[in-house]
């Protein structure tokens, strides 16, 4: 086992010993989540280097939801995701035999963004809600329409499709009930779209990982949120303090339990987690606290299955509550 410094914290990462892999070449399916992309492909484009091309990973990005129908169909073997796994989804997992093991990776803040001609600067939680209410639907039309004070310009939205994990947060974050949304918006499982909606079109708001504003911040304007204890802009630093509320989410893997039997996902799923904190910042998301990479780097090798959400939404949870939660197998009653 070698040791990697890295932001000053010294982190476990694993060797990888070919001898352990298969000889014939392996291919690791993964799906999911495009919020969780560019850390995924990250990882796994590192993983192949090491091994030389023994394993192959393949990284899509068809929406939380999305690439839960695929793992829980056993097509995948590990499912990216910018929420927990739904009570729904543990059921289909469960009725069609797939265990799995959760594994938090990272902290986002969700961010708003406008064109850059825009004048706005912030906005509230209230605000938010009022362009995105499903009873806003054809009639909030116009940047004033929501307060006086905004511009005169008529108004575009585009923001993730109904698959997407981060369309199920924002949702519940903002309306108060995941999938509760206006749907006279332009939507996309690919974050890029959303991106270029904005940057051309003066009047235009959307919502997405930090990752992405920050990749193409030259492009867009990202509004620092007010959830009633004044404006906070979306950071790396806020994320991780908990001031970017309620907008700072978990993302995850989850891994298919059995998969995790073959040596070559063990493989891929320990490097990921040793790996995991360097990336993150890579990709300008917020690392969790090596001691957490540790826990979870255990339950990857004990094949710990269950979901510590217990098929629920964790609106505004900070990192220590999620590292503290227990995992359970079956659904938490409402």
């Amino acid at each position: 086992m070698n040791i990697l410094k890295f932001a000053g914290v010294a982190i476990a990462t694993l060797a990888i010993s070919t001898s352990a892999l298969a000889q014939q070449a392996f291919t690791i399916q993964i799906d999911g989540s495009s919020t969780v992309f560019p850390l995924a492909e990250a990882v796994a484009e590192s993983f192949q280097q090491q091994t030389s091309g023994r394993v192959r990973v393949t990284v899509g990005e068809s929406g939380t939801g999305g690439g839960f129908r695929k793992f829980c169909r056993g097509e995948t073997h590990i499912s990216n995701a910018s929420r927990p796994i739904s009570a729904s989804e543990m059921a289909t997992c469960r009725a069609a035999g797939i265990q799995y093991v959760e594994i938090p990776v990272a902290f986002d803040a969700l961010t708003v963004v406008v064109h850059p001609s825009n004048p706005l600067r912030s906005i509230t939680t209230a605000q938010l809600r009022r362009i995105w209410e499903p009873e806003a639907q054809g009639r909030i039309n116009n940047w004033r329409q929501v307060d006086p004070s905004f511009p005169d310009l008529a108004l575009s939205l585009y923001g993730p499709g109904t698959a997407s994990g981060t369309f199920d947060y924002f949702t519940e974050a903002v309306n108060g009930r995941s999938r509760a949304s206006r749907s006279d918006y332009t939507p996309s499982e690919d974050d890029n779209v959303i991106v270029q909606g904005v940057a051309s079109n003066q009047g235009a708001m959307g919502y997405f990982g930090l990752a992405y504003y920050e990749e193409n911040r030259s492009r867009l304007r990202a509004l620092s949120v007010d959830s009633g204890n004044g404006p906070v802009e979306p950071s790396v630093a806020n994320a991780e303090n908990g001031t970017y509320a309620p907008l700072s989410r978990p993302m995850f893997i989850y891994i298919n339990a059995a998969a995790l039997r073959r040596p070559q996902v063990q493989q891929f799923a320990q490097y990921f987690i040793n790996n995991a904190a360097r990336y993150a910042q890579q990709v300008d998301y917020v690392p969790l606290p090596a001691s957490a990479y540790q826990t979870y780097l255990q339950r990857a090798q004990r094949r710990q299955q269950g979901t510590a959400f217990g098929g629920r939404q964790a609106i505004g949870v900070t990192i220590a509550e999620v590292i503290a939660r227990p995992l359970v197998v079956e659904p938490v009653q409402q």
